[in-house]
């Protein structure tokens, strides 16, 4: 599906293109790989990385508020994947009017583009964060998923679909609670803190991250929300996995918290459909066409919601500690 094809990941040297340029080089045959990203110092560091691959990659400096450098990056591209986004919620409460260049103007620029450069496929990373949002960065993302599929609509009769893909934090990843703790256990702590004892949350790999965006981008017909079904964990259960023993004082929830990550809302439900694997949140426009329900899913029942506080399937201490032996930190 993707050989042949000319793929630009934004925010490329981020940790999740780094593992999806290494999948898609490892499982395909692409024409070319286009980086886009503001960090010169990143590319430099990922071009050695795979310098093997000789002309297979390239790098553009570029942001995604610069449309005109957007363009210039899109001549010739198949597939987008957008993964640029400004994602730490404290920097975004503080920079509000940064993150909503970012996050919302730079979905309109990467929309636009697409549309006017002969994109056939783009893929937008979401998060649970932009699912009944309470934070600014929750906000701008839901903005951003809302412009993603509306944008199906102006497509006409243009080769392109725009989707979303949705995960929580991805397990090592970087502010997340795994580096968290074992940088403390690294500084020879003997407890671990919890914002709340109630608190869950869905663990997703970057791999698992990585395939269900390859998935979107084979399987979309314009319009869908992608959704792993994935195992549950309670925090206090990771830190047990990850210190065994350790004392775990209650400190309080965090501003822009959650204590549950939440994939599919109530209210969601009436357009999600749950396959083997994945559910897909299906768009609800008088410009779709049920006929493009993709087969194989069942409707799930009004007023389901796909929370990692009621997940059917839950991971224990043990089976924590032993997916941590294949944590990286990114």
């Amino acid at each position: 599906m993707l050989n042949g094809k000319t793929i630009l990941v934004t925010g490329g040297t981020g940790s999740f293109g780094n593992r999806f340029v290494a999948y898609v080089l490892e499982h395909y045959e692409p024409r070319k790989i286009i980086i886009y990203s503001r960090d010169e110092y990143k590319q430099f560091i990922m071009a050695n990385k795979f310098k093997k691959y000789g002309d297979k990659l390239r790098f553009f400096i570029g942001d995604v508020r610069d449309k005109d450098r957007l363009y210039r990056a899109f001549e010739g591209v198949d597939y987008v994947v957008h993964a640029a986004a400004l994602k730490q919620v404290p920097a975004c409460e503080y920079n509000p009017m940064e993150a909503v260049k970012t996050n919302i103007n730079g979905a309109m620029n990467i929309i636009d583009a697409a549309l006017d450069c002969g994109v056939q496929r783009v893929v937008a990373l979401s998060t649970d964060k932009a699912v009944n949002p309470i934070n600014l960065y929750g906000g701008t993302k839901l903005v951003s998923d809302k412009l993603f599929i509306a944008a199906n609509a102006y497509a006409g009769a243009k080769d392109v679909c725009f989707s979303i893909v949705r995960y929580g934090n991805v397990a090592g990843s970087r502010g997340s609670v795994i580096p968290f703790f074992r940088n403390i256990v690294a500084n020879g702590g003997q407890a671990l803190p919890i914002t709340d004892y109630r608190m869950t949350r869905f663990w997703i790999s970057l791999e698992e991250g990585v395939e269900l965006v390859i998935k979107a981008l084979s399987e979309a017909r314009g319009g869908e929300t992608f959704i792993s079904k994935i195992p549950s964990f309670k925090i206090t259960d990771l830190a047990q996995a990850i210190l065994p023993g350790c004392e775990m004082p209650e400190v309080g929830i965090r501003e822009g918290e959650k204590l549950h990550e939440v994939m599919v809302t109530r209210e969601d439900s009436m357009n999600t459909y749950e396959y083997e694997k994945h559910f897909i949140v299906y768009p609800h426009f008088d410009w779709w066409n049920n006929s493009r329900i993709q087969a194989g899913g069942r409707k799930v029942e009004q007023g389901f919601e796909y929370s990692s506080g009621k997940n059917t399937e839950w991971l224990s201490v043990e089976d924590l500690k032993e997916r941590l032996q294949q944590v990286e930190e990114y």
